[in-house]
């Protein structure tokens, strides 16, 4: 279950990454409401995970997640580049991830 609880909480990131964006220096309200209770909300998820998985290995996959995730939408939704260099970052983000999660026992 805590990698259920991290997993949404990765997502909730990507969600609150994306809103900080659109309210523009928080000058729009309801994007800047929506980012602090979406943030409030992967904060909670991924502390009710850490309550079983080990601190480095949660933090270092809610942010890898966060990271790919806002990545993505970067590309998909916002029209950011996509090139060679950012991709090859990207995999090499998702690899450490990847070896996190095998090597964390859980």
């Amino acid at each position: 279950m805590a990698w259920v609880l991290l997993l949404i909480a990765g997502v909730l990131e990507v969600v609150w990454a994306f809103l900080m964006k659109a309210s523009e220096g928080f000058t729009r309200p309801w994007p800047t409401i929506g980012m602090v209770g979406f943030m409030i909300a992967s904060f909670w998820l991924l502390s009710l995970s850490m309550r079983t998985l080990p601190l480095g290995t949660a933090y270092a996959i809610w942010t890898g997640i966060g990271a790919v995730g806002a990545f993505t939408v970067g590309v998909l939704v916002l029209g950011e580049a996509l090139t060679p260099m950012r991709l090859a970052g990207v995999i090499l983000i998702v690899s450490g991830l990847i070896v996190l999660k095998l090597s964390s026992g859980h």
